[in-house]
């Protein structure tokens, strides 16, 4: 008989899916059964590999630019957002479009235009090369906002004028990274017009919580998602930050088979904004195979938020 060593699985909640992430894979989906297939998405829709296969085998096809769709198919708009270009090229080949991009991407974009309409300078803390940003920037006049990614920019920024800013974020930043770049750009810029709610999304905030809650009494964290994730690869620098011994990114139980687990006693599990639970459920079988499994579950802010879908797919179909 075979004795399996005992592991304990710190569960976090929340955990995977977001509203924002909900809401877009329901428009792909919705679009499919409205307007049959193919349905073309602009960019992956959340960056999950599982998600996009599903969504592939269901009829959608995904692209990078506009001029791959053709007119006579619907165009989604990733939750990630797109440059307001990408409007304007779908209007202007008089494509049916519809925009998945999460409501709260959507106050980061709205934020800025009404900054820019007060005729402030503008930076956004973020990621460079990140579809978010891409979208974020693509807002407004090329070289109205100044991307800012690391503490020594944000030190080295020089205004047009000190007196006259405003900064936006990127939605699924690390909060205590954020915390302290805007901590330097208001010691150096005390004027600066900050948004009127936080940009760092609920998702990101409550997720990363939840592994700061434990991670110090973890030997390995696990965070279930994809490496084109950003919530998911700053679940993993929360997690060695706030004490974690290892914390590893795997995309699904596959990922298990390159983590060692000598002197590992207690492990946390929690999954990025855009992982579906099935994988989470993977892992957690794939550990229940090769161990004698205690688990509990670590519970934090308690999450409630649903966003409305595009009043045509809302509707039911004539």
């Amino acid at each position: 008989m075979i004795v399996r060593r005992p592991l304990t699985v710190l569960l976090a909640n929340p955990r995977g899916f977001c509203a924002g992430v909900d809401r877009a894979i329901q428009i792909v989906e919705r679009a499919i059964e409205r307007y049959g297939p193919p349905v073309y998405v602009r960019h992956e829709i959340v960056h999950n590999r599982h998600v996009v296969q599903r969504l592939q085998a269901l009829g959608a096809v995904f692209v990078e630019e506009m001029g791959e769709c053709p007119t006579d198919r619907p165009v989604i708009f990733s939750a990630h957002g797109a440059p307001k270009s990408a409007s304007m090229e779908a209007a202007r080949r008089e494509m049916l479009f519809l925009d998945a991009t999460c409501p709260l991407v959507s106050k980061v974009h709205i934020d800025a235009e009404r900054h820019f309409a007060a005729g402030r300078e503008i930076v956004l803390i973020g990621h460079a090369g990140h579809p978010e940003v891409i979208g974020t920037l693509g807002q407004l006049p090329a070289g109205t906002i100044t991307l800012l990614e690391t503490l020594k920019d944000a030190e080295r920024f020089t205004p047009k004028d000190p007196e006259n800013l405003a900064y936006v974020t990127q939605t699924t930043l690390s909060v205590d990274d954020t915390v302290e770049m805007v901590e330097v750009l208001r010691r150096r810029f005390p004027a600066m017009a900050a948004p009127h709610k936080e940009d760092i999304c609920y998702a990101t905030t409550n997720r990363q919580e939840a592994v700061r809650r434990m991670a110090a009494s973890c030997d390995l964290m696990l965070v279930v998602g994809s490496p084109t994730s950003s919530n998911s690869l700053r679940l993993v620098e929360v997690a060695l930050k706030a004490g974690a011994c290892d914390a590893r990114l795997i995309d699904d139980a596959l990922g298990l088979e390159s983590v060692r687990f000598e002197g590992v006693r207690r492990v946390g599990l929690t999954a990025g904004a855009s992982a579906p639970e099935v994988l989470v459920q993977g892992v957690m079988d794939a550990l229940a195979a090769r161990f004698a499994l205690t688990i509990e579950e670590v519970s934090g802010e308690p999450e409630s938020v649903v966003f409305k879908l595009p009043r045509v797919l809302a509707e039911q179909p004539a």
